[in-house]
């Protein structure tokens, strides 16, 4: 058998049994590794603190934009923009009424302070508000986000003559959460956000023709499936 020799550093009452190599007992630990489970969850735990760290240097503000040319001068297009109602016309995140949803309009009927209301929908719960408006030139609204998230952006319009025409700017912009940082990980907001607004401004070109704007592209898929043979 081996011996046992107090371990002064670890206290008066702590003995390690010595014994010499190859002996059965040569390899008692006197601590001992620590469970897999253990193991395990520091694993976890360092994984975590690196990606909320990761998630923390994502950039602080965001912005998108999309623009296009719209067959109208600049007047007829903004009288579009700034009167929410004629907004809604076009505006491609527009829930139609149903059980549930709510859309209000508030406040005069155009410009700043001219606001509109919507929950329910797919959208989500939230209040657009128009804050700045420069006729046939410019549009700035107040974007407020209560459901599925919070959120306050601000979306700016920019009209500038075109052959015609009318080149229309429809940008978002605003501060990242901490939840909009940790979304962008796994979701393009710019290319997801993006399609919509190119669909919105698409819309818009098409009212302002006098047209009625084109399904959405799941309803274009149903219309040009043909119907099963009976």
């Amino acid at each position: 058998m081996g011996r046992k020799m107090p371990c002064r550093f670890l206290g008066p009452s702590f003995d390690v049994e010595m014994n010499p190599p190859g002996h059965p007992g040569a390899l008692l630990p006197s601590n001992r590794d620590p469970p897999m489970a253990s193991k395990i969850a520091i694993a976890v735990l360092v994984l975590v603190v690196a990606l909320g760290v990761f998630v923390a240097t994502r950039p602080d503000h965001f912005r998108i934009e999309r623009n296009a040319h719209v067959a109208a001068p600049p007047a007829t297009v903004f009288a579009l923009i700034n009167d929410l109602r004629r907004f809604d016309t076009w505006n491609p995140f527009h829930s139609e009424p149903a059980p549930g949803v709510t859309n209000v309009f508030d406040g005069p009927n155009e410009g700043p302070g001219a606001s509109f209301t919507y929950g329910g929908g797919e959208a989500g719960n939230g209040r657009m508000t128009i804050v700045e408006s420069q006729p046939g030139a410019r549009v700035v609204l107040k974007l407020e986000f209560f459901k599925p998230f919070e959120a306050t952006n601000q979306a700016t319009f920019t009209l500038t003559p075109e052959n015609g025409g009318t080149r229309v700017s429809w940008a978002m912009e605003g501060e990242n959460t901490l939840m909009g940082k940790a979304m962008s990980l796994v979701v393009n907001m710019d290319t997801m956000l993006g399609k919509e607004f190119e669909r919105g401004l698409a819309n818009l070109d098409a009212v302002a023709r006098g047209v009625t704007p084109a399904a959405s592209t799941s309803a274009q898929a149903d219309a040009a499936t043909p119907a099963p043979a009976n």
